[in-house]
């Protein structure tokens, strides 16, 4: 009888024990999600926060690549803008006077160049004002809707006015147009970037934040050197919050040497066998040299900073 109890009072706990397991007791995966520790105490909740705080931070924000073209709402904003142009364009040139329009076209080769300059040579010297009218007009728009051919522009503006009047006139346009499209780009271009080139997108957000303190600087180097496409520049600008005074400034200063090499060329423009000589290793070298003297206070406080 005593031995009966001595069994029953042993096998009570371990009764107590299985009951307490197959019932009460909670199942931890070790798998859990994200935030699954913060009801049990306060440390998950705050790396979770942490996370998403430098998740959101300026510096560390990314672009990730949503592989889909801009919204109908984008389309005809930017079919507007583009129309408007058109239109203004258009009256320019019908208000100009008489002219052979079969000649008039924007070049695609050098021997077009050579042609169209030819043609205007003393158009230009009869009525001057309304031909720079309508070349700034027409550089501008090529600028601002990315109309590849604005370097036979550049070439032609040396071999008609000369290197002085020549450099103004094109660091003039070059920058009215990248400032145009700085705009329209603000309004309707973040979604054509990350569609296009998201990983230099994310590339340029993290140079900015890395040289954020000497801006002005980094975009400078960016203008003298062909590191990044003045393209991507003009667009990718307003996406990662650079100011439009820096944009500007880097932009007048910085297109000054390319311009300067390309409207000298034009004035030997005969002799010019290829746009590929105007960029030879020599020039890109003297680029890179006066690009690193502009950069050189940015990598001196990086350095100092580190």
């Amino acid at each position: 009888m005593k031995a009966t109890e001595i069994l029953r009072s042993s096998s009570a706990p371990n009764a107590l024990f299985e009951s307490f397991s197959t019932s009460s007791a909670p199942s931890i995966s070790m798998a859990a999600p994200r935030g699954v520790y913060a009801e049990s105490g306060g440390g998950g909740r705050a790396l979770d926060e942490d996370r998403e705080r430098n998740a959101d931070s300026p510096t560390d924000k990314k672009y990730r690549a949503e592989k889909s073209p801009p919204s109908r709402w984008e389309f005809v904003a930017a079919l507007g803008v583009f129309l408007s142009f058109s239109s203004a364009l258009l009256f320019i040139y019908l208000t100009m006077p008489a002219a052979d329009y079969n000649i008039l076209k924007l070049p695609r080769t050098l021997a077009d160049l050579r042609l169209l300059k030819d043609h205007l040579g003393s158009y230009a010297r009869h009525y001057p004002a309304k031909f720079i009218l309508g070349y700034c007009s027409t550089y501008i728009f090529m600028q601002t809707f990315m109309i590849p051919g604005t370097i036979f522009m550049s070439l032609l503006a040396g071999a008609l006015f000369g290197v002085g009047r020549g450099l103004f006139l094109v660091v003039f346009n070059a920058t009215a147009g990248a400032s145009s499209c700085y705009f329209l780009s603000k309004l309707i271009g973040k979604p054509i970037v990350v569609w296009l080139w998201p990983e230099k997108l994310r590339y340029f957000q993290t140079e900015i934040g890395r040289h954020r303190d000497k801006l002005l600087n980094y975009m400078l180097f960016l203008r003298v050197t062909p590191t990044l496409p003045n393209l991507f520049i003009n667009l990718a600008s307003p996406i990662v919050d650079i100011p439009f005074y820096i944009f500007f400034l880097a932009t007048v200063i910085g297109l000054i040497p390319a311009s300067y090499i390309t409207v000298s060329a034009g004035l030997a423009l005969g002799d010019l066998k290829s746009v590929k000589d105007l960029y030879d290793y020599k020039t890109l070298a003297v680029l890179f040299l006066i690009g690193s003297v502009l950069l050189f206070p940015t990598l001196r406080k990086s350095k100092a900073s580190v």
